[in-house]
């Protein structure tokens, strides 16, 4: 800050010798900069206060930190301060391999709440969900806790038991315990299912390409005549943005995969994918999404159905369309800055953030979720009251029953409907040309609404 402000008076004494007019625009600028300049100082009077005054001695370095993440996450929920020991442990999280429970949170009202829980991890074999409330960690109380700092409660030497405490809908608070280990995400998970590939990617760190890759070569060399692959992203949290581009390169034969605009109009970059990439040559592909896939998966589900390469099946994607820069802060020694510095646009221009994308044939996982869906908002990027806007100010859809859910009888924890149904589209060629399934029936939600509209006391009910 010293140095900011001696080069801004040197500036300013050079100028005005030569410059007798200022400007409304420059006054404007300078009574902002004065205001500024004054909230800095009454900052300064209220750590001193503090320090001197406060019932129990205070560290300055936290309420530091905390007053620097406060501030940036009082933007939007992706921003924030990383402490140099955040800043290692995030390095470490995108490198593929680090000491913790496997589960993707953010914050929500000083809430920490699960985004989606990791394959093969600590988290998803104990059963935690997306939407959960992460409550407690061993018996303390994380409620109004910065995200870095329940996650740094949560991590720790491989081995150790901790017990979450979890709030989820229609349930009593319930503890579960899990022991930490040395997460190592699984790259990329690849099987046959009949004349079909099936490929698994839970998320996008630095091995997510060459993984993918080298899952899709070996099942087509091992099965010369597979018809078709379908691809999972369900509960696929994101990660790398070149990933992103990397991964979609693997079944794009170059042109764009994503662009990010930001604060200027005319600040758009675009990211292409590799020509001659696309390693299926031409096979059909199916993406499966769901409401826990999110950012980098995104950007690859929307990319391919934008670009005629794949169909979608599932539900609406979670809706994470914003870029964070990460900005190290004198190398690393004095943290990082995680701020929020564009959008991301599909191909055709759509902005992912908050709309999130849409399947092109919309199937329930279960029918304890088509029931969730008639008759709740679901937790998505667009819960977050200070959630970047959608560039284009379009909306999220809102309840409604949705097209597809298994039919009585089908057992939803030995069977997987979603994929069966990606399967069937990619044996009919198409989601056009699939044969439908009878629409699941008016759920509780929708049919109290309609009844409210027919007497005039409610809004007209979404038809779909």
């Amino acid at each position: 800050m010293r140095k900011y402000l001696l080069i801004g008076v040197s500036a300013f004494v050079l100028g005005a010798g030569t410059m007798a007019y200022v400007s409304p625009i420059a006054q404007a600028t300078s009574a902002s900069k004065g205001e500024t300049y004054k909230m800095l100082e009454l900052f300064g009077d209220v750590l001193q206060t503090v320090d001197n005054q406060y019932v129990s001695e205070v560290d300055n370095k936290k309420l530091i930190e905390a007053a620097l993440d406060g501030m940036l996450t009082s933007l939007d929920p992706h921003s924030g301060y990383l402490s140099p020991d955040s800043f290692e442990d995030m390095q470490d999280t995108t490198r593929g391999e680090y000491g913790g429970l496997g589960i993707e949170v953010t914050s929500e009202d000083g809430v920490v709440k699960v985004i989606s829980p990791m394959d093969g991890t600590p988290a998803s074999r104990a059963g935690i969900q997306a939407g959960d409330y992460i409550t407690a960690v061993n018996g303390q109380s994380v409620l109004g806790l910065t995200v870095n700092e329940a996650v740094k409660q949560m991590r720790g030497a491989a081995g150790e038991v901790v017990t979450l405490t979890i709030a989820r809908e229609k349930t009593d608070p319930f503890d579960v315990k899990l022991t930490r280990e040395v997460i190592k995400p699984k790259a990329a998970i690849a099987r046959m299912e009949g004349d079909y590939g099936y490929v698994r990617l839970p998320g996008f760190n630095e091995k997510a390409t060459d993984a993918l890759t080298a899952s899709i070569n070996e099942l087509k060399a091992k099965n010369p005549q597979m018809k078709g692959l379908i691809f999972d992203l369900r509960n696929n949290p994101g990660g790398l943005l070149d990933q992103a581009v990397g991964v979609s390169s693997v079944f794009l034969d170059g042109g764009e995969v994503v662009s990010q605009r930001g604060r200027d109009p005319r600040d758009i970059q675009r990211y292409n994918a590799k020509p001659g990439g696309d390693i299926l040559k031409g096979l059909p592909v199916v993406v499966l999404i769901n409401q826990g896939s999110a950012s980098a998966a995104e950007i690859v589900a929307g990319a391919l159905q934008d670009r005629h390469r794949a169909e979608l099946v599932g539900i609406t994607s979670f809706g994470k369309g914003s870029v964070q820069t990460v900005i190290p802060l004198r190398g690393g020694a004095d943290g990082a800055l995680k701020l929020t510095t564009a959008r991301y646009f599909t191909p055709s221009g759509r902005s992912i953030q908050k709309t999130g994308i849409a399947p092109d044939l919309e199937v329930a996982q279960t029918k304890d979720q088509a029931q969730d869906i008639a008759n709740r908002v679901w937790f998505s990027e667009a819960s977050f009251k200070n959630a970047l806007n959608a560039d284009e100010g379009k909306s999220r859809q809102g309840v409604h029953t949705p097209a597809e859910a298994p039919p009585t009888g089908f057992d939803d924890k030995k069977g997987d409907f979603q994929l069966q149904r990606a399967i069937a589209v990619l044996k009919a060629g198409s989601v056009e040309a699939v044969p439908k399934l009878p629409k699941p029936q008016a759920k509780i939600a929708e049919v109290t609404a309609k009844a409210a509209a027919a007497a005039g006391k409610g809004p007209p009910v979404e038809k779909k």
